[in-house]
């Protein structure tokens, strides 16, 4: 059985490069530190970090300034796509001067009667979004029962592909296609990718038992077929596993800046997750679809109070620090894109954007 270990405070600040820096609390006090204090976006007050030998440490002064109607409140696109715009330049990279969609991979998608682009990236509900699409497109003429949601990754949805165009595809009209994406916070992905693909949860999406088997046959040296055949692994295991494979091992769990068309092209409109109960609306008005998302699995419409939400809090809080760093490290970017809170903040997984208005 695995050792749960005590939980540990991690938060996120902007250094000067508009990037992203862990800062992690230690469980012992430091004598003589040096107090610096983090502006963080969303808060009235400051949060006092104390740096020193012993690492830093963050305080429990951080109060709410913003009402429940406000914090659900979508950031505007011109900070989005400001977000963008700095983690691009994280890689030292720019958007190309002129959209280049024939060089997106087969997560992006043209949907030629409506003129709309949509890339999907794993675990983003990407599969309730092209569903939707796809009706509004005309290639469904019903609603699917949200359980039977992954039918749509078939051949009904492969022939608007980018690279399933072919060499006949007007690249003119490409260009002159509306274009979104949706995107969400790194935590909220992961555990979700975990619960919807290797664990022995049942959720819309079926699970990978390949992949969960691969993971408990490395992470315990368990050769056994029919003893791997009962066995599926901890979310511990998956995340250390994660950092063993620097993300990879399987599409659904890789860097989402890595699937998105960047720097190839520029979006018109990006949709963080956590607000596509709003935003959805707004990207179907752009298009004159009469569609919508069939939502998720999740009871709750409070993407703070939503399972995985719940999960990651509680999972991640058992995990040891260098593990945590780790993932850190590896899913920098796709925090990013956002500025996605960290699972310790009192609104994870929402963007840490603060509303000027306030």
């Amino acid at each position: 059985m695995l050792a749960l270990h005590k939980p540990v405070c991690t938060l996120f600040k902007t250094d000067k490069e508009g990037g992203l820096s862990l800062l992690a609390e230690r469980t012992r006090l430091v004598i003589n530190e040096q107090v610096r204090t983090v502006y963080m976006p969303q808060y009235s007050s400051t949060t006092t970090v104390l740096s020193g030998s012993g690492g830093p440490r963050h305080s429990s002064t951080v109060q709410r300034n913003s009402s429940q109607r406000d914090i659900l409140t979508p950031p505007p696109q011109e900070w989005a796509q400001e977000q963008f715009v700095n983690t691009l330049s994280l890689l030292h990279q720019h958007y190309n001067d002129v959209n280049t969609w024939q060089a997106c991979g087969a997560k992006t998608y043209y949907f030629q009667n409506i003129k709309t682009i949509f890339t999907g990236v794993p675990k983003t509900g990407c599969s309730n979004w092209i569903e939707a699409l796809l009706r509004a497109n005309g290639d469904l003429t019903r609603d699917l029962d949200p359980t039977m949601v992954r039918k749509v990754h078939g051949g009904i949805s492969g022939k608007h592909r980018i690279p399933h165009l072919g060499e006949n595809v007007d690249l003119d009209r490409l260009r002159e296609a509306f274009s979104f994406t949706v995107v969400r916070n790194p935590w909220t992905r992961l555990v979700s990718g975990y619960r919807d693909k290797v664990s022995d949860e049942n959720t819309q999406g079926g699970s990978f038992r390949r992949v969960g088997k691969d993971i408990v046959r490395e992470m315990r040296n368990v050769t056994d077929r029919e003893e791997l055949d009962k066995l599926y692994p901890t979310f511990t295991e998956f995340a250390e596993w994660l950092v063993r494979h620097n993300g990879t091992g399987n599409s659904h769990f890789h860097q989402q800046y890595k699937i998105l068309c960047l720097p190839n092209v520029r979006y018109d409109f990006i949709v963080p997750l956590e607000y596509a109960a709003v935003l959805n609306r707004e990207v179907w008005g752009r298009i004159n679809a009469k569609t919508k998302l069939l939502g998720s699995y999740d009871k709750s419409s409070d993407p703070r109070k939503q399972k995985s939400t719940l999960y990651a809090k509680e999972w991640l809080s058992q995990i040891n620090q260098e593990t945590i760093d780790e993932l850190y490290k590896i899913f920098k970017l796709d925090f990013a894109l956002m500025k996605y809170s960290n699972f310790t903040d009192p609104n994870f997984p929402l963007p840490l954007y603060q509303n000027q208005s306030n």
